[in-house]
């Protein structure tokens, strides 16, 4: 049985249990800014949840510089809108599909697969625009029945299932499983045509206040729309956002109210597209020698990126030797940026030159100290060569960046070989929370204070972790 259908399993448990023992709550009606709708409280909750369980189900990309270009671009489009204090979080999905999605309190997701079919940044901002408006106008809370009574999880519950339902990695008894739990919401919950046109609306003027081509909305959603009219698979952002001719119309008539605005694509959107288009392929050597080829030819949007591509599908492919002198080339073109180096350091790793590549990672750590994307790389580097107490002092010194899962589940091993295994508890426990399974990350505190050498302050600071974790799981029971 797979993560995802023991996922669904869980889902159906919350349809049939959990309404009758939560406390309800009122969903808010269309256009209602009344008190009807969610606290500030009730929303932050929903939204954790929701994306606590939606790391169940989806790969959820842990990669630094994915998340850092995907969060910068949504933070500029977030500053130019009228709801630039509201909370958002952006995340990437490793997934070839197309689609994006807007869950509970902001929390919006891109698939690799839609970044990967846009032509430049303005369709992708324009994705992005989109789906903040369906944020700022809050239409996935105003799609509920004001009449309904749904708890906290039974609510994201129904959300997570029609999210996961419209992915396209999902085998056909997992698809007909999310079917059954969201049969009965999917017509509230798919956006209406008021909502959508609203959404294009003021996604637009997002656009224009930030300086992209207000033409590229209507025009990606038109390439999508002719996808589906030809023989292509429908992409699976068509199912959940419907694209008509008189949408696409309209949007098209408004964007050209707005001065017509050519810019040029940053560089990090392309260097991105081009690492997923590695990280995305089932195939890394026939993925190599394709980036060859189109690098032979000439056919790329950016040659620094598609070296960048082919240098780190060869590694990937264990092809590390050729890797290395692709890299050198790319260096020599484009000069020493993070990414480049970060790539470098990893091919003299895997040519057994290891002091090489850790002294790249460390003399690029003390021009950038802190980078998110060089302490990750250098940690799991550290971590695979037997060094777990570097590795430690590293992770724990990056100070201003928000854990995810990859870095917890670092942390506990890089805790556990250097024999401190209460820390490494603690740090399993968080994993697990990411994940919803409260009850597992409880236990791993309860293994935590089992540690003979515990101090006093640390095994208080660890019951008051347990409380706040079992608390966490009460609110998501009882709201």
């Amino acid at each position: 049985m797979t993560q995802k259908i023991v996922f669904a399993l869980s889902l159906i448990m919350f349809f049939t249990v959990s309404t009758a023992k939560s406390k309800d709550i009122h969903l808010p009606s269309l256009g209602n800014d009344s008190s009807d709708r969610f606290s500030a409280a009730e929303e932050k909750l929903l939204g954790e949840t929701f994306m606590r369980q939606v790391r169940l189900g989806l790969p959820i990309s842990d990669d630094p510089e994915v998340t850092s270009y995907l969060s910068h671009l949504g933070y500029r489009l977030i500053a130019n809108s009228n709801h630039h204090t509201r909370h958002f979080n952006f995340f990437m999905i490793n997934d070839p599909s197309i689609n994006a999605f807007a869950g509970p309190n902001g929390y919006i997701g891109v698939n690799a697969g839609l970044m990967l079919n846009t032509q430049d940044e303005s369709e992708l901002a324009s994705v992005l625009a989109h789906e903040i408006a369906h944020v700022t106008q809050r239409h996935l809370e105003r799609s509920f029945d004001s009449g309904e009574k749904l708890s906290i999880p039974t609510a994201a519950a129904i959300i997570t299932a029609i999210v996961l339902g419209s992915q396209a990695n999902i085998n056909i008894t997992e698809a007909a499983i999310f079917a059954t739990i969201a049969a009965n919401y999917q017509s509230r919950l798919s956006y209406s045509r008021t909502h959508e046109l609203e959404a294009d609306h003021i996604g637009i003027q997002i656009l224009a206040k930030s300086q992209f081509d207000t033409q590229s909305m209507p025009s990606f959603f038109e390439k999508l729309n002719q996808n589906r009219m030809g023989d292509a698979q429908i992409p699976e952002f068509l199912s959940t956002h419907p694209v008509t001719v008189k949408r696409i119309a309209e949007s098209r008539n408004r964007a050209i109210l707005y001065e017509y605005r050519p810019r040029e694509s940053s560089f990090m959107y392309y260097l991105i597209k081009a690492k997923l288009r590695v990280i995305t392929s089932d195939n890394k050597t026939e993925l190599a020698k394709r980036l060859a080829a189109e690098l032979k030819e000439g056919s790329y949007q950016n040659k620094a990126a598609q070296l960048y591509a082919y240098s780190l599908a060869l590694l990937e492919s264990d092809q590390a030797e050729t890797a290395y002198s692709q890299v050198e080339k790319l260096i020599k073109l484009d000069g020493e940026k993070i990414p480049y180096l970060i790539l470098k350091a990893n091919i003299e790793i895997e040519r057994n030159n290891v002091a090489t590549g850790f002294n790249i990672f460390s003399e690029a750590l003390s021009i950038n100290p802190g980078n998110p994307s060089l302490s990750l790389h250098y940690a799991d580097a550290l971590l695979t060569n037997k060094q777990p107490n570097t590795a430690i002092q590293l992770l724990r010194s990056m100070n201003n960046y928000q854990p995810t899962p990859l870095y917890y589940q670092m942390l506990a091993k890089a805790e556990g070989d250097s024999g401190n295994a209460s820390a490494s508890h603690e740090m399993l426990a968080e994993y697990y929370l990411t994940y919803d399974q409260i009850p597992i990350a409880v236990n791993h505190l309860q293994q935590a204070l089992r540690d003979e050498d515990i101090t006093s302050i640390d095994k208080q600071r660890i019951e008051n972790r347990m409380a706040e974790m079992r608390e966490i799981a009460i609110l998501e029971k009882e709201f």
